[in-house]
């Protein structure tokens, strides 16, 4: 091939590349490294109330203080609110003024798990069970046979609020059983969606009973004492208690490689710590405002009063712009937000879902989608060409490897993230994130590099 025509190539075809084929050695200790903290932070936050808390240990760490309404802020001061231990949104504060925008970026830290019923509770042969509500999109079928924990509180009725962790560590853990192979031809014959009920998603509990022979409910009645002995707490409890069934496992390197992290919560811990972790680390001052808002509720539609359709961000927002005699919505109309939550990665073993072109591959660094939505675009906010060609250059000018892609074929299914939600409010906004294999599974797969460029992309959007 002549010279000529080599450059002819670079100079017009798209040269989306491996990012191992890129990244120095430099690089790639760096990556390690904010992936080896990565993990410690998936760990420490299996819930959005943990994640929270998680978060605010981290920013206080970092000079953030809790902002108070009518504070008097100036440039560089960094504080955050949290909303109802759920949510969370952090700011430091630019040079400029807010009339010209704020840079933000906005992720989730729910997650797909399984909630406890308001009488969870019961006993069926001898068995003590627990019965459980599914949250989010999950495939009922791989919930079953794994090690279980429970996370969460329980909140008396003189408002005391009992902090749950049971599976923890050596702790013994719950699960869900299954059918047998030797029994299961007729469940072998129904779709996966089918094959375990939502209704059978059921923890077991325990077995021993407490009591005399003849007494009814006696392993109930063991389980409720041993709950009563550790937090104090009665059946009646339940009724005001918020507890999540999540996987009993950590995060963990996969590959011979070490190149990828298998664990619970990528989506959208992922981008969560990504879009946090890149504010704590800014190493001056911005221009504008930088904004990090960590939102509940994302993965069923965003909904109440800890998602990213409350006006919690609203207010938070107005607040800062009235320290400044800004109006609200002149600042909106000069923003920018990066959408940070996860894509789905291509995957071979099941290509007929895929439309190899135009979808995220994992270790090509951040995944931009202009739209998601399903079908023909159907909730998506679909970000602008401008809006697109702002990032690229944002991007670009950081050295951080993106490329861009849809999810799935047209036709075969879709999903949506908190981009419309910022959208509506007359923000520019387009989503970024990790590519993820096993997507809202108990065990999700990212790419270390991937992560590593999420953060670097969240912080080049902050400094921009």
């Amino acid at each position: 091939m002549s010279e000529e025509l080599k450059a002819l190539k670079k100079q017009l075809l798209k040269d989306d590349r491996n990012g191992y084929d890129v990244l120095s050695a430099a690089d790639l200790e760096k990556m390690e490294a904010y992936c080896t903290v990565y993990k410690a932070f998936l760990d420490a936050g299996k819930t959005e109330r943990l994640s929270a808390r998680a978060a605010i240990a981290l920013a206080e760490k970092h000079g953030f203080v809790e902002y108070k309404r009518g504070m008097s802020l100036s440039a560089g001061d960094k504080v955050y609110s949290c909303n109802r231990g759920k949510g969370l949104v952090l700011a430091v504060v630019g040079r400029r003024s807010l009339a010209e925008g704020a840079q933000i970026t906005a992720a989730h830290i729910d997650s797909p798990r399984l909630d406890f019923k308001p009488h969870p509770l019961y006993e069926d042969s001898e068995l003590a069970y627990g019965k459980t509500h599914y949250y989010g999109g999950i495939r009922k079928y791989q919930w079953v046979a794994i090690p279980l924990e429970l996370r969460g509180v329980v909140v008396l009725r003189d408002g005391t609020v009992v902090k749950v962790v049971l599976g923890q560590g050596n702790e013994p853990k719950f699960v869900i059983t299954d059918l047998l192979p030797h029994l299961g031809a007729e469940q072998g014959k129904k779709p996966l969606s089918e094959a375990i009920p939502g209704e059978n998603l059921n923890i077991l509990m325990g077995s021993r009973p407490l009591g005399e022979d003849g007494d009814s409910d006696r392993v109930k009645l063991r389980v409720l004492d041993l709950l009563h002995e550790k937090y104090g707490i009665c059946e009646d409890d339940f009724t005001s208690a918020e507890l999540e069934v999540v996987p009993a496992f950590n995060a963990t390197d996969l590959g011979l490689d070490r190149s990828l992290i298998g664990a619970y919560g990528h989506d959208d811990r992922v981008c969560a710590y990504a879009a946090l972790k890149a504010l704590l680390d800014l190493d001056k001052t911005p221009e504008k405002t930088a904004v990090c808002m960590l939102a509940d509720k994302e993965e069923i539609g965003s909904m109440g009063v800890t998602g990213m359709q409350s006006a919690f961000f609203d207010t938070f927002m107005e607040d800062l712009c009235d320290g400044q005699g800004v109006s609200l919505r002149v600042c909106y109309e000069s923003s920018f937000c990066l959408s940070s939550d996860v894509t789905a990665a291509f995957d071979p073993n099941f290509a007929e879902v895929y439309e190899k072109r135009n979808e995220s591959r994992v270790n090509y660094g951040l995944g931009i989608c202009k739209y998601t939505g399903a079908r023909g675009k159907s909730g998506a906010s679909d970000a602008s060409a401008e809006t697109v060609a702002y990032v690229r250059r944002v991007l670009d000018e950081a050295d951080v490897l993106w490329h861009i892609s849809e999810l799935g074929k047209v036709d075969a299914g879709g999903g949506g993230t908190v981009a419309m939600y910022m959208a509506n409010r007359n923000i520019d906004t387009i989503d970024a994130g990790v590519p993820v294999l096993s997507m809202h599974s108990p065990f999700e797969t990212v790419g270390k590099l991937d992560c590593y460029m999420n953060y670097l992309g969240c912080k080049a959007v902050y400094n921009a």
